[in-house]
């Protein structure tokens, strides 16, 4: 079974960004570096991870 992760990050700026992943670690880093210019984290670093939900399919 594959595991999946819903996420809601906090932003600097005090609002939240909620995603999906199949690779937690990896997304969060992703987020934190900046790896996607343009996307709506990219310019709200630093971030915290606030709620993590893993749901197995």
């Amino acid at each position: 079974m594959k595991v999946s992760y819903v996420y809601i990050l906090k932003c600097s700026d005090g609002t939240y960004y909620t995603g999906i992943t199949s690779n937690l670690t990896k997304r969060v880093i992703e987020h934190q570096s900046g790896k996607h210019k343009g996307s709506y984290t990219c310019l709200k670093r630093p971030i915290k991870l606030v709620f993590l939900l893993s749901s197995q399919i």
